[in-house]
């Protein structure tokens, strides 16, 4: 508990920056419900906020955008990952989101020195033969900086801004409490799943701090693609990588935003596209642990056509189980079986209870839309923006790791068109998807999916009278709760509470004026101001306690 107060009072200064920041973008409504008080607000519009005017000639997406990049770093990584879940927002919210950049200005070199030597193990002279001072790129969460070891190799340092962790899980505090209130007392946004989002998102963000498990995600993609000669990974120096520091090879080749440096070099635009696209393909659907943002961004092209990737601390990762299901999803997408889609739908979104028939309906509607043109003239861009809004109109939407694929998919298709203008990510992948629909059927695959169901029966039957044992020993020994939790009752519990207190403020008030009635007809007792002191006090306190009851039933009724 003193904890909790001590984080509590370190994060009031960074509350109150929230809250101004909401104040000043029109969002008064999620400040007064989070408690922060409506004296900021009163005090914005005193001061005549420049943006109280202006965010009237935003709409809501561009102010949501405009409230994450005042409130810097952790809240633009959180728009980072909402821009992701285009299954959850619309394509407005998604636009927005998009053009969040993870730039801050860069510290100093010299304030990085300290962590360097700490990680390193001693004076970074002895390590590295030079180390750039200035950065090659500076983040919200770490700084690049180019080196040079002591044997010639040359490397870059990935070195985590000193101090950030301690501030990300202040905004991290903060966000959990804003999605409290989002879920309690703001409807109509519990579509969009803020306990989920914020769950996916301090989980990546907690794992971006860790800059080891990201050399982890390099090496292991790096392992995946051993036998691709074509794509080069960044080896990394384990003696030197740690939480803080990542050192891993200096690739040197042309950036991937740079087309004209492109070619200049005379390298095949197309066929870098083809190569690309086919690595990041093989490590979705072969490896299932995939580069979960391949945009130009993170590309290097290299000599004869190579490629390398960079940056991996967004990945995503589909276990077996999910990658047969979106072989079954894809399956009853093109041979029209819409109650099949529905179902995995369902599955996927964890919603018990929707209009199968409605759904089923649009969804077939929706193949019939796209099943009549060829693939070359249609666009994934487009049949997903389509199907993610089928998915909103019903209130599903995709877990954490499919939200990441598509992602990948959007993100993949426009890095080939990039690069190629005529380049289509359905046709390059329409084989990769019949090769695994024709693989799910294999005798030999069909085998082991039905050997595993067949241990999990297996170990079901054989657990289930230890189970049930179990079960009855509870209730004999009455162990057995049913706990009724319902949403939204809390208000309705508070204005009971304030009905009972001012009923029991009436019948005391009542018995006041009673009692001292009956202490007026009482001779011989003392007298203050010719009455009895004893009556003349009950009278007071009863008078008090009907104006409390009725300045109390004014004030609720304005507010009503």
């Amino acid at each position: 508990m003193i904890w909790e107060l001590i984080n509590a009072a370190k994060d009031l200064s960074r509350a109150q920056d929230v809250a101004t920041v909401l104040i000043r973008y029109g969002f008064g409504g999620i400040v007064r419900s989070l408690g922060v008080g409506s004296a900021l607000e009163r005090l914005g519009k005193t001061l005549h906020w420049q943006s109280v005017e202006e965010y009237a000639t935003l709409d809501t997406p561009q102010r949501v955008r405009r409230v994450l990049e005042d409130l810097g770093p952790t809240f633009i990584k959180m728009g980072q990952i909402l821009a992701t879940r285009m299954d959850l927002f619309p394509p407005a919210y998604i636009a927005e989101f998009e053009k969040l950049l993870d730039k801050v200005p860069s510290l100093p070199f010299e304030d990085l020195v300290p962590q360097l030597q700490e990680d390193v193990g001693g004076n970074i002279e002895d390590i590295f033969l030079s180390i750039e001072r200035e950065p090659l790129a500076a983040a919200s969460l770490a700084q690049v900086h180019r080196a040079v070891l002591q044997d010639g190799t040359q490397v870059i340092l990935k070195i985590r801004r000193p101090g950030i962790r301690r501030i990300i899980e202040a905004d991290l505090r903060l966000l959990n409490r804003v999605v409290e209130v989002i879920e309690s007392d703001v409807p109509e946004l519990r579509r969009y799943h803020p306990r989920e989002i914020f769950r996916q998102f301090s989980q990546s963000l907690r794992a971006e701090l860790d800059f080891a498990a990201e050399a982890r995600n390099v090496e292991r993609v790096a392992d995946n693609l051993a036998g691709n000669e074509h794509i080069k990974i960044a080896s990394i120096y384990w003696e030197l990588t740690g939480e803080r520091l990542n050192v891993q090879e200096y690739i040197q080749g042309i950036p991937g935003r740079e087309l004209g440096a492109l070619d200049q070099a005379g390298l095949d635009r197309k066929l870098l596209a083809e190569r690309g696209a086919r690595a990041v393909l093989k490590m979705i659907m072969e490896d299932g642990f995939f580069h979960a943002d391949p945009h130009p961004g993170n590309v290097f092209y290299l000599s004869d056509n190579r490629l390398a990737f960079i940056d991996f601390g967004m990945v995503g990762r589909l276990t077996e189980e999910r990658r047969e299901q979106v072989i079954v999803f894809l399956y009853g997408m093109v041979n029209r079986m819409p109650l099949k889609v529905v179902e995995i739908l369902e599955d996927w979104s964890g919603v018990i209870k929707t209009d199968e028939q409605a759904l089923a309906i649009e969804i077939d509607a929706f193949v019939d839309q796209y099943s009549n043109r060829s693939l070359k003239d249609l666009s994934l861009q487009m049949m997903i923006g389509d199907l993610l809004a089928i998915l909103r109109d019903h209130n599903l939407s995709l877990p954490p790791d499919l939200a990441l694929l598509v992602k990948a998919y959007v993100t993949l298709d426009g890095f080939g068109r990039h690069l190629d203008p005529d380049f289509n990510t359905l046709v390059f992948a329409a084989p990769y998807l019949q090769q695994l629909m024709a693989d799910r059927y294999r005798p030999e695959v069909i085998a082991k999916r039905g050997w595993r169901n067949l241990v999990g029966i297996v170990d079901l039957l054989a657990a289930f009278p230890k189970e049930l044992h179990q079960l009855l020993r509870a209730s004999r020994k009455g162990a057995i709760q049913v706990d009724f939790n319902v949403k939204g009752i809390g208000p309705y519990v508070d204005k009971i509470d304030v009905a009972i207190s001012r009923l029991t403020m009436g019948i005391v008030t009542s018995a006041l004026i009673i009692g001292t009635s009956i202490i007026f007809t009482v001779k011989g007792e003392s007298s203050f101001l010719s009455l009895p002191v004893l009556g003349f006090f009950g009278y007071l306190f009863a008078f008090l306690g009907g104006i409390w009851l009725l300045i109390s039933i004014w004030r609720s009724t304005r507010r009503s």
